[in-house]
């Protein structure tokens, strides 16, 4: 016995030396440098228990509740997971009384489609068709199901024709789909002259015409516009006679040709006994004896040419030459005559670009549809050009309050930013804004971080600047991957999640709820790479690379598509021509796919581009 106790003792006396010398290797392990906190996350683990619930619904277990369709099915679930998902059945749940019954008629739908929705809580997945749409927005509206709302209306923003826009329009105006009806009303206006054609045009209210006639954007020549308002009347003449003449009053009839004018005008019934038929002749006649003896035209609304709604891209080069590109057509032209470089500077081709060597750059954006506005970056210098003027002009404006220069240079609400930027006093994260009606700036909150090529970019009606860089008396500059956005209502600015890269003077642009970084410096090379964020999530995400490295590009949203333009391929001054000027690109975020468009040859240096309305450069050719 005493063996074996010994023995036991040996054993025990082991373990605890063995526990000892373990747990002292542990303490070692901790207590050693380097180690710092990190939060994993399972990406599976709520679709996994999401999975689960699904399986414990289909097998009624745990079952809390029955949804009651107006057939008497049942569709069966628990109030937890419903409550999670839905506003609709939150309230339910816990304000009134139906949170203690375990039986809920929803008469307002179907089995099929309240079966489908409570499958979408439950899997985050909904089947959407042509057959189902119309059915699924109204019942995704009723349940307070946002994410179904939206992507009904995205799915029905796709499927606009010239025959279903203006009942796509109704229908998103009765469940208030407004960015639904926001795109038909686009649609309606850029396609006109093919909505004309269809019967729903020929029922539309009169109210509703009026709204399309009376607006600055409208794609058809005004003979047309006149001709469907005859033609509206005339489909139900004993109840809309009496509209004539308010209808008339939306026709820019000094617009139309003095041979349309003679020819059908003046011989149309309708229009002949218009009280103020008279007046409108002579509006039209007195218009095109001034427009033939090159008189000075009083502007109105009613001699103005209406926007077309469609939109094209406007290229500068370095002597402010400019070309323009119409994605619809896939053709480029360049702007007749020069206008735009012969009116700055007289015609003085090296006031934008003097030194490649050190790399003069120009930032250019566009404000109030028609302004497009050139920064100089080495010497702050802004210019202002009005495309809506017959012969524009090159305006200097005002210098800002704090003297900068390489600051981030954008435009929110109408409003030009000037962010950051290097002054006489060392780095900077003051900002200003400059608002086109006072014509003066006013400074704004600060940021938090000193810098200087931060890249603007708008998002959700927010500011966001992006990346940038800064030098601490040393060669080699600092670059950022922070990024901050600010809210002009609060005037207040809020850090955003960090990219993955560190890049400064980097092509920003919101699109669809997404911000998109593209491209940029870092270490003396321009990138190809490109992140999204999305403030949904709060996370950076990398997409498809660029074809080309580059950095100061102009990116913008057309379509649905991300353009890029322009911007450095080569920073250090190496190359003849430092900038990239040859090719075009296009991203799809549909299908995650990049294109290119060969630009011509006789652009040279391409500095930046805009995208404006199309009516704004094609008058240039008249």
């Amino acid at each position: 016995m005493d063996a074996i106790h010994s023995s036991s003792d040996s054993s025990l006396d082991s373990s605890s030396d063995s526990s000892s010398y373990y747990a002292s290797d542990q303490m070692y392990v901790l207590k050693s440098s380097g180690f710092e906190s990190k939060i994993y996350t399972n990406e599976s683990h709520i679709v996994e228990a999401f999975e689960f619930l699904q399986s414990l619904r289909e097998d009624q277990v745990f079952c809390d509740i029955r949804l009651k369709a107006d057939d008497d099915t049942f569709v069966f679930g628990h109030k937890i997971v419903l409550m999670s998902a839905s506003q609709y059945f939150r309230a339910m749940f816990t304000n009134f009384s139906e949170r203690e019954k375990d039986i809920i008629d929803i008469k307002e739908l179907d089995s099929t489609v309240l079966k489908k929705l409570v499958d979408y809580i439950y899997t985050g997945k909904i089947l959407i068709n042509k057959e189902n749409v119309q059915v699924l927005l109204p019942a995704a509206n009723l349940l307070q199901l946002e994410y179904v709302k939206g992507a009904c209306a995205k799915f029905l923003q796709k499927q606009l024709d010239p025959l279903n826009c203006l009942g796509i329009r109704s229908f998103a105006d009765l469940h208030n789909c407004l960015e639904l009806f926001a795109s038909s009303e686009e649609y309606i206006r850029k396609k006109f002259l093919d909505v004309v054609n269809g019967e729903d045009f020929l029922s539309l209210p009169n109210e509703d015409l009026i709204k399309f006639i009376s607006g600055n954007v409208l794609n058809a020549p005004e003979e047309k516009v006149y001709e469907c308002v005859i033609d509206w009347v005339k489909h139900r003449l004993n109840d809309r006679s009496d509209s004539l003449p308010e209808l008339m009053e939306h026709v820019r009839l000094p617009l139309v040709s003095l041979e349309y004018i003679s020819s059908n005008v003046v011989k149309e019934p309708l229009f002949k006994n218009l009280p103020k038929s008279k007046d409108y002749l002579t509006e039209a006649f007195q218009f095109h004896a001034f427009k033939t003896q090159q008189l000075t035209i009083p502007q109105t609304i009613r001699n103005t040419p209406r926007m077309s709604g469609q939109k094209v891209i406007l290229v500068f080069d370095s002597s402010l030459h400019a070309h323009w590109y119409d994605p619809t057509t896939n053709l480029w032209q360049l702007l007749q005559d020069n206008c735009l470089m012969d009116s700055v500077n007289h015609g003085s081709n090296d006031y934008y670009y003097d030194d490649y060597s050190h790399r003069s750059r120009v930032k250019i954006t566009l404000i109030k549809e028609h302004f497009v506005v050139i920064y100089k970056l080495c010497d702050s210098s802004i210019r202002i050009l009005d495309l809506s003027l017959k012969f524009p002009s090159w305006v200097t404006l005002v210098d800002t309050l704090v003297s900068r220069r390489n600051y981030g240079f954008g435009v929110l609400d109408d409003c030009l930013y000037a962010v950051g930027g290097y002054g006489k006093d060392g780095y900077l994260n003051s900002a200003e804004v400059y608002d086109m009606n006072n014509q003066e700036w006013r400074m704004i909150a600060n940021m938090s971080t000193k810098k200087k090529h931060s890249s603007l970019g708008v998002l959700n009606n927010l500011l966001y600047a992006v990346g940038g860089s800064f030098n601490d008396d040393c060669d080699i500059d600092t670059h950022f991957k922070s990024a901050e956005c600010y809210d002009s209502s609060l005037d207040k600015w809020t850090i955003v999640p960090e990219m993955s890269a560190r890049r400064s003077d980097v092509g920003v642009c919101g699109m669809d709820g997404v911000l998109y970084a593209v491209g940029g410096l870092y270490e003396g090379c321009c990138l190809k790479s490109v992140e999204a964020y999305k403030p949904s999530s709060g996370v950076w995400t990398s997409i498809a690379d660029m074809i080309i490295a580059r950095c100061g590009s102009s990116v913008f949203a057309i379509d649905g598509l991300l353009y890029v333009v322009g911007g450095h391929d080569d920073v250090n001054g190496d190359s003849e021509y430092p900038f990239r000027s040859d090719w075009l690109e296009i991203y799809d975020p549909s299908t995650t796919t990049l294109s290119v468009v060969k630009m011509l040859k006789s652009m040279k240096y391409t500095v930046g581009a805009v995208i404006v309305d199309k009516a704004l450069v094609t008058k240039f050719h008249s």
